[in-house]
């Protein structure tokens, strides 16, 4: 698990801007990001060990967001051909045996793609592929059309990696007007460094930091 450092005077000074103690579960989307095998699993080409550690926590608070009202989202990174979603050709160095495993990894339907089987997604729970780090990069927009149609006002974002594609969510969103609440102890990036260095930069401008305690003690 992260060892987990904000300083109080990071907490202090990102209050003025983002400082969120109520949550509407009826208008607050539950985005989980990227909980995939290939992110999770140990012997998977990105499996990280805070990833499977935070597994419990995301799914304890999707269960909590789900009985509340809230709306529950997974998202998929994934790698694509097509011209709309394919990445520029210089950021893919197929010859690298590395980066080759890992795009075969995140290809649309590969087994390393999909949600981690661990995951407790719901039934009506939706899924949704990205092929950028941030969530609101899918494809046509999918993430902001369905935010709009649920009338949702409010992010809580948790997941991997914490500053990569969920620092990146939580930007795109604080910059569309959501409120954004990241969950510390439910995301996860490669070192204690990476992780804490994105939380600073979220608590200061970008989204309010809670804990898991936190978040279910406000639904």
């Amino acid at each position: 698990m992260h060892r987990i450092d904000l300083p109080d005077w990071a907490v202090e000074r990102g209050k003025g801007y983002n400082t969120f103690d109520r949550i509407d579960p009826a208008r607050t989307a539950f985005v989980v990001v990227d909980m995939q095998s290939v992110f999770v699993a140990e012997d998977e080409v990105f499996g990280n060990e805070h990833a499977r550690d935070v597994m419990a926590p995301i799914n304890l608070l999707a269960k909590a967001m789900r009985d509340a009202g809230a709306r529950v989202i997974w998202t998929r990174q994934t790698v694509g051909d097509a011209p709309h979603v394919a990445m520029p050709e210089w950021q893919y160095d197929m010859s690298d045996p590395f980066v080759l495993r890992a795009v075969e990894a995140l290809q649309a339907g590969a087994d390393s793609q999909g949600i981690h089987p661990v995951m407790a997604k719901g039934h009506d729970d939706l899924v949704l592929d990205k092929f950028r780090y941030g969530a609101f990069s899918c494809p046509a927009g999918a993430l902001a059309k369905v935010l709009e149609l649920h009338g949702i006002e409010m992010l809580v974002l948790v997941g991997t990696l914490t500053n990569v594609c969920v620092e990146s969510t939580a930007r795109e969103g604080n910059m569309r007007g959501y409120k954004v609440i990241v969950v510390a102890d439910a995301c996860a990036a490669v070192t204690d460094a990476e992780h804490n260095a994105a939380l600073l930069n979220l608590r200061l401008n970008f989204a309010d930091v809670k804990t898991t305690d936190e978040v279910l003690a406000l639904l």
